[in-house]
């Protein structure tokens, strides 16, 4: 029996499965394993780093495949306006989803003593459920439940039913109602409103803070191909005018995300030195003349990385919805929200919570 095995989307997760590691005693590292779902995002040669630090006994790749690609799957995705009807298709959906998963899946689970799931409303949620498997889930984002409750947002309607039917195995619901979700873990039970028994807190300031100097060395070999040239950019840019940094994040059309950042670049970083850090899943081209006032932050790594650079700083830091809290490196931090994005589409699509 393996001890502990990690699944992670985005290389948020990659790093929190990492301080979790670096929170054991030496001796208890490098006997884990990490699994990276190409789902959603490209990890780039994260794989290989992670494997050479020598904290991952393995590490796997493993292609996920979400619903929208396997049409027999999606033929019990829709409403057919009836809660008996539609709740007759999920327990089919729930099943055909995880089962789907079975061919890609590179690593026996069973095998393993804990299993830590980030965001397990992806298919390997569905995939453990089917083959009745326990692990532990993990919060996605910093808060993302305080600001965006997905269980309940994705079940409107006869919540406590369909959760009832999660607990019993038939259906499947993220965040901690599945049947086989042991717990999860979130960073600020007490910013919660929602609670859930399977809820258990473990602020993660205190998991970074425990890191020590020689670790956050290790951190920074794991995520970042070429620490030099950040630091390059940022004493190039010299230090007459104030510094600020916009995290990007992928939101709308790419047309009205390049109106978005400007409107930032304008309000925010105006008469100012202005740095762009792209969200891992941005794919908006910052290398045009819409943005050549900016300097752009190379490289595929989390923004938390930042924190471990002393000679780093900024006087400003703006995001759109990515939770600032983590960032040590700015004077002032500044979340938009949904007020902000209220002017750039339907408030209906980002205004979650408010919908439960």
């Amino acid at each position: 029996m393996k001890d502990r095995i990690y699944v992670c989307h985005t290389f948020y997760h990659v790093y929190i499965a990492v301080i979790k590691e670096l929170n054991l005693k030496p001796e208890a590292r490098g006997n884990a394993t990490l699994v990276l779902s190409t789902m959603s995002n490209d990890f780039g040669s994260l794989k290989d780093r992670a494997k050479d630090s020598g904290l991952f006994e393995e590490v796997y790749m493993f292609d996920e495949i979400e619903d929208v690609k396997l049409p027999d799957v999606m033929a019990y995705h829709m409403d057919r306006g009836n809660i008996i009807l539609n709740l007759m298709q999920r327990i089919k959906y729930t099943k055909k989803l995880g089962k789907a998963q079975e061919k890609n899946v590179p690593v026996d689970f069973k095998q393993y003593k804990d299993i830590y799931v980030f965001c397990d409303s992806d298919p390997i949620g569905y995939y453990l459920n089917y083959k009745h498997i326990y692990y532990h889930a993990l919060e996605d984002g910093l808060d993302t439940i305080v600001y965006c409750d997905d269980a309940r947002y994705a079940n409107r309607g006869h919540f406590g039913l369909k959760a009832f039917m999660a607990k019993l195995g038939l259906i499947f619901i993220e965040n901690g109602y599945s049947k086989y979700c042991i717990d999860m873990e979130v960073n600020d039970l007490g910013a919660i409103k929602y609670k859930n028994d399977a809820y258990i807190e473990v602020p993660r300031k205190k998991l970074i803070q425990n890191v020590s100097k020689d670790d956050s060395h290790l951190l920074l070999d794991i995520f970042m191909e070429n620490p030099k040239q950040l630091l390059e950019q940022i004493k190039d840019a010299g230090s007459d005018k104030k510094k600020v940094m916009i995290l990007s994040d992928p939101v709308c059309d790419l047309e009205t995300r390049k109106r978005i950042m400007r409107d930032i670049i304008n309000e925010y970083a105006k008469d100012c030195i202005a740095f762009i850090k792209p969200h891992p899943r941005d794919i908006l081209d910052y290398d045009t003349d819409d943005f050549s006032d900016c300097i752009i932050i190379r490289g595929r790594f989390p923004m938390e990385m930042m924190n471990y650079f002393d000679e780093l700083h900024m006087d400003r830091v703006v995001s759109i919805f990515t939770v600032v809290d983590a960032i040590e490196f700015a004077d002032e931090k500044i979340m938009l929200g949904n007020d902000f994005m209220d002017k750039y589409e339907d408030p209906m699509i980002h205004r979650w919570n408010e919908q439960i």
